[in-house]
């Protein structure tokens, strides 16, 4: 009776285990966007294809120039790190992980000028965009997306 009770109790840990999905390392792309109206517009840069429609539907721009960019694997959620241009540059700290996402404290610099520090959630669903300042004749955008 023992042995049948810890095999059913050794199966059972072994069907929970697998029930459960590791945590897996996921990555976060943060670009520096200049978005503008344009004659003759550029196709849209390969990563920002998935939101080409939210970005084209909101902000009412026909093209999109990445200017600065920057990958992250966040393997605890507390990472930072930093996306530049020549004459701005995104720091994101991220502050902790949920289920839904990510908190960020996020700080946007034009050469060494703090312009922007706001906390915001990423969501692991949806992209993070923010509207920047306007830059010549185009908008500057800050983009982070959970890949």
């Amino acid at each position: 009776m023992r042995r049948l009770l810890l095999a059913f109790t050794i199966f059972f840990a072994l069907v929970m285990s697998a029930a459960i999905p590791a945590r897996a390392d996921q990555t976060v792309w943060s670009g520096l966007v200049i978005a503008q109206n344009v004659q003759q517009p550029e196709p849209i840069p390969v990563e920002l294809t998935r939101i080409e429609r939210p970005l084209k539907e909101l902000f009412g721009y026909n093209q999109f120039q990445v200017i600065g960019q920057s990958q992250k694997t966040l393997k605890t959620g507390q990472e930072d790190w930093l996306a530049t241009s020549k004459f701005f540059g995104l720091h994101v700290d991220a502050q902790g992980e949920s289920a839904a996402g990510y908190v960020l404290n996020l700080k946007l610099y034009k050469e060494k000028e703090l312009l922007l520090e706001t906390d915001a959630k990423l969501s692991k669903r949806s992209p993070l965009i923010i509207k920047g300042p306007q830059v010549g004749g185009g908008q500057l955008l800050l983009v982070l997306v959970v890949q």
